[in-house]
């Protein structure tokens, strides 16, 4: 095999230097450079020379070889200028006797490269180059983002949107959509302003930056910032068993002690509160409940309550769910501000609480909210509709009178009461719901029509005075001219 005598090129060592610094700056793995470069050259050469041609490249980063070779067949007769060559050319670079049939080994270097391929094929070779390492870089910074999920980052405020507030964080741009802000929370563009938040999810873009979600709703966030804020969190002291949060309003949060010397409710607040006040100011003030966790449900849900006291809890481990007996003076208390203790104490836990008032067999009506509707409840409250035996018990027609009611959400909301209390709905309790919602439409149709006469009938008058007034002009006028005509 004849090879082709070498021209005086470029310093290769140099070309790879550069190489290898580039992949240091875009952090790139050398291996994976290698194989771009290699596939670049060699779509270089099938471009040129066919995907027929025959032809080695030779790539070594750490020795800095960069060489590419073509093989060819010395012939009397060129038919395949990719794969063949004459004897008389090969002869003109080569000082061995050659002979036809012989393989000829021509390098390309990087001195004759742009003569043997032309500007065009340079430029596609450099696209394709820097398209696959944008590629690797977009992969890289991808994988280190997905890596920090469930991070706590902090971001300078860039713009704020309706839908959205832009952050940047070193050389990332982060995005804190409004249904992960927590309620009426205000952020404005300013100098040095940062917002703290979690990593949410990383999503993969057309660009070379991913798309990073933060948020400051999700329980993580709160349980992150409580491992910052407790050393004996973040030491595995304390764990953290469960989580359940209503944004910028109130969170109830289950902790436990590996240690027995260490209260852990009481390592979470802090000495004077210090710890856990850190923690509601970050979160807009919202209210934190910490709850001892216990492997006893019945333990669990008493102190999920907290601060009401319950007087009995009947466990269903079946359908996962708890009936608690409360003091008449605690039930408001067990309940919270529109059901958000029990609602809270629920989610925590893992069961159906649904509470009854000592003495006597009933639920509170906010038990009912999801059938009664928040506007219908508050209204139902204000006249003193109270628990479920209230409503059940309160005549049809006085329920009709109240805004926000009609005949058919009553029988839906009775229906999912007289299911909690297992009876049977009354048919003449119906048969009055039905006459009572009748009787009104009735009424309210007569009041319109007796509105529509009331007009109808001054209308009239005043269209009788009106005659009247045009009588009376009429006659006096005739009056005038009798008087006229006797006087002549």
């Amino acid at each position: 095999m004849a090879p082709r005598k070498k021209k005086q090129g470029v310093d290769k060592n140099l070309v790879i230097e550069a190489f290898a610094e580039m992949a240091k700056d875009k952090k790139i793995d050398k291996d994976l450079l290698h194989g771009i470069i290699e596939e670049t050259l060699s779509l270089m050469v099938k471009r040129k020379y066919g995907n027929h041609a025959d032809f080695e490249i030779v790539v070594n980063m750490d020795k800095g070889d960069l060489e590419l070779y073509l093989i060819k067949e010395i012939v009397e007769e060129v038919t395949d200028p990719t794969k063949q060559i004459t004897l008389e050319e090969a002869q003109m670079y080569s000082d061995e006797e050659l002979e036809i049939g012989e393989e000829f080994i021509e390098e390309i270097t990087l001195e004759n490269i742009a003569e043997n391929f032309g500007r065009r094929l340079i430029s596609f070779a450099s696209q394709t180059m820097n398209s696959k390492i944008r590629e690797i870089e977009r992969n890289n910074l991808f994988l280190e983002c997905k890596d920090r999920v469930g991070e706590i980052v902090t971001g300078e405020i860039y713009q704020v949107r309706r839908n959205e507030i832009i952050l940047y964080n070193n050389k990332f741009e982060m995005k804190l959509p409004r249904l992960e802000q927590i309620p009426n929370e205000m952020f404005r563009v300013k100098k040095n302003k940062t917002i703290r938040a979690i990593i949410k999810e990383v999503r993969q873009t057309s660009a070379v930056a991913p798309e990073i979600i933060l948020s400051r709703r999700s329980e993580e966030f709160l349980v992150k910032l409580l491992e910052i804020e407790v050393p004996e969190i973040s030491d595995g002291i304390i764990q953290v068993k469960a989580v359940a949060r209503e944004p910028g309003v109130r969170a109830k949060v289950s902790v436990a002690s590996l240690d027995e010397r260490i209260d852990a409710v009481g390592a979470c607040v802090g000495i004077k509160g210090v710890r856990i006040n850190s923690i509601m100011r970050e979160l807009n003030n919202e209210h934190i409940d910490l709850v001892y966790y216990s492997d006893d449900p019945v333990k669990y849900i008493s102190n999920a309550l907290t601060p009401a006291t319950i007087k009995e809890i009947i466990l269903s481990l079946e359908t996962k769910s708890a009936t608690v007996i409360v003091p008449e003076e605690h039930v408001s208390t067990a309940i919270g501000r529109n059901g958000q203790n029990v609602r809270l104490a629920s989610q925590l836990t893992g069961y159906d609480i649904k509470l009854l008032k000592e003495g006597g067999e009933d639920i509170e009506i906010q038990e009912f909210e999801e059938e009664i509707g928040s506007f219908f409840l508050e209204n139902l409250l204000e006249a003193g509709i109270q628990t479920a035996r209230d409503f059940l018990e309160t005549e049809p027609e006085v329920l009709l009178k109240i805004e926000g009611s009609q005949a058919e959400l009553i029988m839906e909301i009775r229906k999912a009461m007289l299911i909690e209390f297992n009876e049977r709905e009354d048919k003449e309790y119906v048969n009055l719901l039905m006459q009572a919602a009748e009787r009104i439409d009735d009424e309210e149709e007569n009041y319109d029509e007796d509105e529509n006469t009331e007009y109808i009938d001054d209308k009239a008058e005043n269209d009788i005075e009106t005659i009247n007034e045009e009588e009376s002009d009429e006659l006096q006028n005739e009056e005038t001219l009798e008087d006229e005509e006797n006087l002549q």
